[in-house]
């Protein structure tokens, strides 16, 4: 049954992305079979009528955020407990994960897409953290939200606890959950191939999963990063840097994303490039974790090449929020400080970057990222009724260096409303935040990873 029309009506700006980035002042949408059928001035949209009208007068009017990178399932029980000097968490990560159980992980993915959702993310990437979709179905089907799930598989041993099968029970796997997967929730669910890295799984299975997704007219990603150190390893081990490596065994392609994408140099921009590759950055993981952004960083210069670029969130152990809008701002500053250049990533890219370039990279260009008539009525509504948007006078540069996800007043999905006025119904909050609190304190118990609460006393 379609979702009854919707307008969106005198809205005090709507930022549409659209191939002009038109801000219509005083813009009304409509939404019909959530599609958007028509976008303009309220004054000539005087005439449309629609089952529900929202009084948009004190919002902003954004295309829905897409999170290019976010392990969902399993870190919320356990945010914050790494202080600053563990370094990486990643070993404690993946044990904890390993250990949950398919009711907390049900309730952990639940809480994360409630944060997302409420902060704007309409569209999320989980790299194959997922270990229980079919647990998991019913929360992506309340919550409404968008979700790009697949299974994480390796064949090579390594430090972290991955799920590891032998070459060929991988594939079979990586195909598997494609076909199960792919356009469920009417097509809200789409599954890609994702082999965790080309550190731990051999060319044969990165060629597998890459002609998995060929063949099913999907998408493939991996977690891939670089630096002086990996070049030097992948140069004396085949020859090529990382990024040339994949090129060769021909696992890059515009079907491919690869995550993080630190450390490139010049060369492996180009490989990039002309192979149509697209990348998610997380610009704030990248940042909490020290990786050198001034040295490793080299966002520019893949917008300089027209590479397709969105954003992520990646874990809330590594970034420790799920707020799109925060990420958004961290790209629009990062490079300003690490080039010393006021004129690096100005507001307008980095809003693009959690939109149009953004759903572009997921291959979700042609529904997603921008308010034009015929694309899904994805929608996020900002409250301009608050603190941090007076005075407005430039709503791009309110959103990107005043806002954060806080002021989202309500967020549409396919034209069905499901923040409304800060109010969400598919879960109880209060009750989700108790279980989580109790899954966390569990999973301590059962691994042992525990750390002291705080440098300071707690009395």
């Amino acid at each position: 049954m379609p979702e009854p029309s919707l307008k969106v009506d005198h809205a005090r700006y709507v930022v549409t992305l659209d191939p002009e980035r038109r801000i219509v002042q005083d813009g009304a949408i409509l939404v019909e079979r959530g599609r958007i059928a028509r976008v303009g001035k309220a004054a000539d949209l005087a005439d449309a009528r629609a089952d529900r009208v929202i009084d948009a007068r004190h919002l902003v009017v954004t295309p829905g955020f897409v999170n290019g990178h976010m392990h969902v399932s399993y870190a919320h029980p356990v945010r914050g407990i790494f202080p600053d000097d563990q370094g990486s968490p990643l070993k404690h990560v993946f044990d904890l994960q390993a250990a949950m159980t398919e009711e907390e992980e049900y309730h952990a993915t639940l809480l994360a897409i409630l944060e997302l959702v409420k902060s704007g993310t309409v569209c999320f990437m989980d790299p194959g953290s997922t270990k229980f979709p079919d647990a998991c179905l019913q929360a992506y089907q309340d919550s409404g939200i968008r979700a790009i799930l697949g299974e994480c598989v390796t064949d090579i041993e390594g430090p972290l606890r991955l799920p590891r099968h032998p070459t060929g029970e991988a594939a079979k796997r990586t195909a598997a959950f494609v076909e199960k997967w792919h356009g469920r929730l009417e097509g809200r669910l789409r599954a890609w191939a994702m082999p965790f890295s080309a550190d731990t799984c051999t060319a044969d299975l990165l060629r597998a999963a890459k002609r998995v997704a060929d063949e099913h007219g999907t998408m493939f990603t991996l977690h891939h990063s670089s630096g002086p150190q990996a070049r030097a390893q992948y140069q004396q081990r085949h020859g090529r840097r990382p990024t040339e490596y994949l090129e060769s065994i021909g696992v890059l392609g515009a079907n491919v994303n690869l995550a993080h994408v630190l450390g490139i140099d010049e060369a492996e921009i180009d490989a990039i490039a002309r192979t149509g590759t697209a990348v998610t950055m997380c610009p704030v993981t990248a940042a909490k974790g020290g990786r050198g952004v001034p040295e490793h960083g080299r966002m520019p210069e893949l917008l300089a090449r027209s590479v397709r670029i969105a954003l992520g969130c990646d874990s809330p152990n590594n970034s420790n929020h799920l707020d799109i809008v925060r990420t958004v701002n961290m790209a629009a500053l990062q490079y300003k400080d690490a080039r010393q250049d006021m004129r690096q990533v100005p507001a307008e890219t980095a809003l693009e970057l959690g939109t149009r370039l953004g759903a572009q990279a997921l291959g979700l260009g042609d529904e997603l990222g921008s308010i034009e008539p015929g694309k899904k009525a994805d929608l996020v509504l900002f409250d301009t009724q608050r603190p941090e948007w007076q005075a407005l006078w430039n709503p791009i540069n309110n959103l990107v260096y005043n806002a954060d996800g806080r002021s989202v007043h309500t967020v549409i999905v396919d034209g069905r409303v499901v923040v409304d006025a800060y109010r969400q119904s598919f879960v109880d909050e209060s009750r989700l935040f108790g279980k989580v609190q109790e899954i966390g304190e569990r999973l301590q118990a059962r691994t042992g990873i525990t750390f002291p609460r705080s440098r300071w006393p707690i009395v």
